[in-house]
């Protein structure tokens, strides 16, 4: 079935409507993400029907068949960085394009809440083929959980909605980021285990080669991370 159908409705809702909604769909996503790493530290990434791809210099990344999505994620420590210079460098939407050279433009829409924002994000002509062209309307929603554990959750609002919020523009595809973010957990020696959870539908057909190679610009992503964070102030704040 094709998914390059653009689509053609919009709902204009009211802010408190807006509000609620992403409220409720991010705190879902965050359950999804902490029950995700949680399932990681098992061990047993068989579980749940993980499976890993890759075990490199520390770096492990796992992949999970969702219909006819995959969920990839993966997981590593990062030494002599807090929690609070990971997330400072991860969650930093102005140098969101050091570590994904893919990204061409990254901007807050809306304010809802101190830790709660709509942001666009595209990807240009030249990005490679399973983000080329696309753009994606999503909620943000930051949170530090009781035990200092800290959570970031990244998700694409409905089409309808994101049409009322922001008009796709040209030629522009709009992708669908279906859960995605990070759970940065604080341990001795002020150094943190980063888990992060991806589930993608890029809209349009794609090779399955493309998509099962995801876990290549994952490495990318999580490498250029590391230096940015090894790199920033050690009294960085969230």
């Amino acid at each position: 079935m094709s998914r390059t159908v653009p689509c053609s409705r919009s709902w204009s809702i009211s802010e408190d409507s807006l509000k609620r909604y992403v409220q409720f769909a991010s705190e879902s996503c965050i359950q999804e993400l902490l029950a995700a790493s949680d399932t990681n530290r098992s061990g047993n990434s068989n579980n749940d029907g993980w499976k890993v791809l890759t075990l490199d210099n520390g770096v492990e990344i796992s992949k999970r068949r969702s219909g006819s999505l995959h969920t990839f994620r993966s997981r590593w420590v990062l030494r002599s960085v807090s929690p609070q210079q990971f997330i400072t460098v991860a969650n930093a939407i102005d140098a969101a394009k050091q570590w994904d050279s893919d990204l061409v433009e990254a901007r807050y829409i809306k304010e809802i809440e101190d830790n709660l924002s709509i942001i666009r994000l595209r990807f240009g002509d030249n990005s490679k083929p399973l983000f080329r062209n696309r753009e994606f309307i999503v909620y943000e929603r930051r949170q530090t959980m009781e035990d200092g554990t800290v959570v970031v959750a990244v998700a694409s609002l409905p089409k309808e909605i994101a049409a009322g919020l922001h008009p796709k523009q040209n030629n522009s595809i709009r992708g669908l980021l279906l859960q995605s973010g990070w759970v940065v957990e604080k341990l001795e020696d002020n150094s943190c285990a980063v888990t992060y959870v991806v589930q993608l539908d890029p809209a349009g057909w794609l090779p399955k080669c493309f998509v099962n190679k995801f876990n290549t610009k994952l490495v990318m992503i999580i490498e250029n991370l590391r230096k940015l964070a090894q790199a920033c102030p050690i009294d960085a704040q969230i």
